[in-house]
């Protein structure tokens, strides 16, 4: 039976297919002299082109065993600092930030078989732009930050119903109800590789490098 369902298993993943569709063109040499201005015109591409969530991402971290951990997000912001993001500070992301405050990002954009990695430090913003990044949220995201206890173990699912249920009420009657913990994460990058799909495979990799005050654009192989 087990090898009958990894057979099963086997087959549907070779059946799925990758980008048998026509994806635009990309040409590095026309690519601005900071990633910035390219992740911007990316982004907005994505949204035109109806991607999902394209301001979702991964998140790469290292434990403080140096085991790496990786997890889903969202964006909250990439400007001139860098890329913005938020969690609790005691979280497993914010406790392994803590420790080792550099991390990797990756977006990836289907619609037209696009990835964006980012790699660089990461510093933590004070309280009040923290605060006010996460009050500049849905009362859901609220609701969420005030239910607390994210990655500490869960007794049982009734339990997460009566905290978030009062997290929602207080989020809905106190719409700046603080959440101390609520920290604002700027990630600077040392590295951005944009790749463009190719359905030939000749994938078009340009990555932005930091020297000093400047970057340097190269290509790599796929």
């Amino acid at each position: 039976m087990d090898n009958d369902r990894q057979d099963t298993f086997r087959k549907l993943l070779h059946a799925q297919r990758v980008w048998d569709t026509r994806l635009p063109a990309f040409d590095p040499a026309a690519a601005p002299a900071a990633p910035l201005p390219l992740f911007h015109r990316w982004f907005a591409e994505a949204v035109t082109a109806g991607q999902t969530e394209p301001h979702t991402m991964t998140l790469a971290t290292v434990d403080e065993q140096g085991r790496p951990d990786v997890r889903t997000l969202m964006l909250h912001d990439a400007d001139e600092r860098g890329w913005h993001f938020a969690s609790h500070a005691t979280s497993a992301k914010g406790r392994q930030l803590a420790a080792h405050p550099e991390a990797a990002l990756g977006f990836y954009w289907a619609a037209q078989g696009r990835q964006i990695r980012v790699r660089g430090r990461v510093t933590a913003g004070g309280s009040t732009e923290s605060q006010a990044d996460l009050h500049a949220r849905s009362t859901g995201a609220l609701a969420a930050a005030l239910t607390g206890r994210q990655s500490q173990i869960l007794d049982s699912q009734e339990e997460l119903e009566t905290a978030s249920r009062s997290a929602w009420e207080r989020a809905q009657t106190e719409p700046d109800a603080p959440v101390p913990t609520w920290t604002l994460y700027v990630l600077q990058p040392y590295e951005v590789e944009f790749f463009q799909g190719d359905e030939r495979r000749q994938h078009v990799r340009l990555r932005y490098r930091r020297e000093e005050d400047a970057w340097v654009r190269e290509l790599l192989w796929p």
